[in-house]
């Protein structure tokens, strides 16, 4: 009789606990719905976009672009009715383009008249220029850093051509670009160290046009700083074909790129004060800042405006965090990643708790997942909540980390830090280029993108990760 009284009992408090999982359940979701609605039918997300892409456009650290987002990126957050605004001073890289990047290839044909054409190019951030007379040499062209070493005997004086393209086969278009931002990234110092003179670089893209794609270079300080350009795709073809037809070419590079004293720029911090832990903190936001020469709508004007957008979907449903929650536009990601660093040091040097990072910077695309540190413990909850975000297009969640801006306060804290994971296939097409303008993001895309974040801040506020 004994068993079968303990048997009743566990089924009973089985039973409670099924429903109250499944009460819990159905009241998040029917959270996560009126979320969606809220942040699909407002135009904010537009407008905000809209404005920071075409009245302000490229804002790069130290530009009086950037003073100007630093300002209206205040001013919207407080408008989307955080408790409190500030702006956290770090002081950023500043370097100038200085003038109208160009270049010029010449070789003979086959009658031994020379022949000359342009190059559509822009300088790599950070590099230094080559000077009004320019720089004028013989190229020699790599595939990769084994043949650089292996020519090395022949760049003395020369320009180095590295011409790596894109790895097709990988699905993902972000594997493709880790695999070859190293030749933008070290390739100017690496030739420089066996006398070469500049660097010509292909384009970081997958797309077909004549787009060059510029993006930040890191010098080696104990070696010659010499000018690099990026290469649109087409003319990077038309010099492949020529070398491969047995032609020598010459290169002429025309670059004005300097880097002046840092100088003060601000991450843009917009908090909803916890309601039970106020003093543990959630982070959440995107970078600000973006290249010269774009309209930075992509990249990262998409985070900003989703950023934006989950504090006022929050306030304007009455929605008050348990955890303190901060929504960061993050400065000088792009060429130096100061402010994602300021943010951590300050944050430690305070002794403050930080749970929980998360950022977008990979575009405004169709989420498809997001990427955590994922383990075994937290598997089962990420699998509920994965059902949860699967009517707005998430795919679910990925074992990964976060982007420059919120990596340091994860290993500062040893926290978990995570980043939105939209569809990759177009982000390279734009990325770092006058292509990323207002008009290449769709704003549905964009906002089922701050859907998928809104809803994971709810979740990891209420039940932890």
């Amino acid at each position: 009789m004994r068993k079968i009284i303990l048997f009743i009992c566990l089924l009973i408090s089985t039973s409670a606990f099924a429903q109250t999982g499944t009460a819990s359940y159905n009241e998040d979701s029917a959270f996560i719905h009126k979320l969606a609605n809220n942040i699909l039918s407002n135009r904010a997300v537009y407008n905000n976009l809209y404005y920071l892409s075409k009245k302000i456009g490229g804002r790069l650290a130290g530009s009086p672009q950037m003073v100007m987002a630093e300002k209206w990126g205040y001013k919207a957050l407080q408008e989307a009715g955080a408790d409190s605004v500030r702006m956290q001073e770090c002081m950023v890289t500043h370097w100038v383009r200085g003038g109208k990047d160009k270049a010029l290839i010449s070789f003979k044909n086959d009658k031994g008249n020379l022949q000359t054409f342009p190059v559509n190019v822009l300088a790599l951030g950070n590099s230094v220029g080559s000077g009004a007379k320019g720089v004028k040499a013989s190229v020699v062209r790599v595939n990769d850093f084994k043949e650089l070493e292996n020519k090395k005997d022949e760049l003395k004086g020369k320009i180095v051509f590295y011409n790596v393209p894109f790895d097709d086969t990988l699905i993902s278009t972000f594997q493709a670009y880790a695999k070859n931002v190293v030749y933008r990234g070290s390739g100017a110092s690496r030739a420089a160290k066996y006398g070469a003179l500049g660097v010509m670089v292909r384009s970081m893209t997958n797309a077909m046009d004549n787009v060059p794609h510029t993006g930040a270079l890191r010098y080696t300080d104990s070696l010659q700083k010499i000018p690099a350009v990026a290469v649109g795709v087409r003319d990077v073809e038309k010099m492949d074909t020529l070398i491969d037809e047995g032609k020598a070419l010459t290169a002429e590079i025309f670059t004005y790129g300097k880097m002046l004293p840092d100088t003060i720029g601000h991450n843009v911090i917009g908090v909803l004060t916890g309601t039970e832990h106020p003093d543990e903190i959630i982070t959440v936001g995107g970078h600000l800042d973006a290249w010269d020469v774009t309209e930075g709508a992509t990249d990262d004007g998409a985070g900003i405006v989703q950023t934006i957008d989950i504090l006022r979907a929050f306030t304007s449903m009455g929605f008050r965090p348990k955890h303190t929650i901060r929504f960061v536009l993050f400065a000088n990601e792009e060429n130096g990643t100061r402010g994602g660093l300021k943010y951590a040091q300050e944050a430690k040097a305070k002794n403050e708790k930080h749970i929980f990072g998360l950022e977008s910077d990979a575009g405004g695309f169709t989420p498809r997942f997001i990427s955590l540190p994922v383990n075994e413990q937290d598997r089962a909850k990420l699998d509920t909540w994965k059902t949860l975000l699967a009517p707005y297009y998430l795919d679910g969640f990925v074992n990964g980390g976060s982007g420059s801006d919120v990596g340091p306060i994860g290993s500062t804290f040893h926290i978990p830090v995570g980043e939105l994971m939209p569809d990759t296939q177009r982000y390279f097409d734009v990325h770092h280029s006058t292509n990323d303008v207002f008009e290449a993001v769709n704003i549905r895309e964009l906002k089922l993108g701050a859907i998928n974040m809104a809803a994971l801040l709810y979740l990891v506020d209420k039940y932890g990760l």
